[in-house]
């Protein structure tokens, strides 16, 4: 399929055509990056991050964040960055098995993208499938993490609310206090409150809030319960991300948030350049191993002469 067939099966609404933009825009294919050009800036989503530690429950809110977000009349879509696999590179895709239900719905899209070694983060990627996804026509996109190192981070910068699930098991909101999450989560949600010590981590999490710095147009995340697995608490969640987007537009914050998204990509692009030149240039590499050259040296000649890392 060409790209000027794929653009017109896209703009009529063809989900095939959608997920074929995706494939193209995640391997760097020519066509994607002119699909992603011509494309980029249409449509006006509601960006939704979830995070927290794996066994959380992120996949079984967002499944159930979908069915309440339906009930609403919205189009939804997922994106669930998985961990890539260390043999092949492409994603694990637990996260959708769990969501399988929804995929005989054709007002929700599920896809799973390979985080790809982003140093323990987001793959560059997720902006441009965000960007293909927006210009799709979804009202609600949920970008759902693999929870660990800098992708906690990286969600804020994706997303418009970003969501934080913690559970009560010892030492998990420890953990997001050590991480400096709690800076960049907009809403809390301690989830499988069902299980003992769920009233101690909210406690925990409201008195840690009083103490934080204020946070812009002085929104105060709130701190809720849920318990996914019976559909608990999942309304009052989606309104809690339904005011802090409002709160968002009522303070003009929502364009300073998307230049961040595509601050990110563009690092992303660098980043994944950087990985590439240095998987290339051996030699270099070989030289900083024995002290022939310093990093900063290396770094410099493969970025400023692609030749050098051939």
């Amino acid at each position: 399929m060409d790209s000027q067939t794929l653009l017109e099966r896209f703009t009529s609404g063809d989900l095939r055509a959608l997920a074929r933009a995706i494939t193209w825009a995640e391997s760097g294919h020519p066509a994607g990056a002119e699909l992603l050009r011509e494309l980029r800036g249409r449509g006006n989503s509601r960006v939704v991050g979830l995070t927290g530690s794996p066994g959380a429950g992120k996949s079984t809110l967002t499944d159930r964040l979908i069915e309440e977000a339906r009930r609403r009349g919205e189009r939804v879509a997922v994106l669930a960055v998985d961990p890539s696999s260390p043999f092949t590179g492409g994603a694990i895709l637990g996260d959708r098995i769990r969501m399988m239900r929804h995929y005989h719905d054709s007002g929700v899209f599920i896809r799973s993208l390979a985080s790809r070694g982003a140093l323990g983060g987001l793959a560059g990627a997720v902006v441009g499938a965000l960007a293909l996804l927006e210009a799709f026509g979804f009202e609600r996109i949920f970008v759902e993490t693999v929870g660990v190192g800098q992708s906690e981070v990286d969600i804020a910068r994706v997303a418009d609310t970003t969501v934080l699930v913690l559970t009560p098991a010892a030492g998990d909101a420890v953990q997001a206090f050590k991480a400096g999450v709690m800076e960049i989560a907009d809403v809390f949600v301690v989830n499988k409150f069902d299980l003992p010590g769920g009233e101690r981590v909210i406690q925990e999490l409201k008195t840690t809030l009083e103490l934080a710095p204020p946070r812009p147009g002085g929104w105060k995340p709130p701190v809720l319960s849920a318990v996914g697995s019976r559909g608990e608490g999942i309304t009052e969640l989606l309104d809690a991300i339904d005011r802090h987007y409002a709160h968002l537009q009522e303070h003009g914050l929502l364009e300073g948030g998307r230049l961040e998204r595509a601050r990110f990509e563009v690092e992303s692009v660098i980043q994944e350049w950087g990985r590439r030149r240095t998987r290339e240039g051996q030699d270099l590499i070989t030289q900083v191993a024995s002290g022939e050259l310093t990093p900063e040296e290396a770094a410099t000649r493969l970025l400023s002469n692609p030749e050098m890392s051939r």
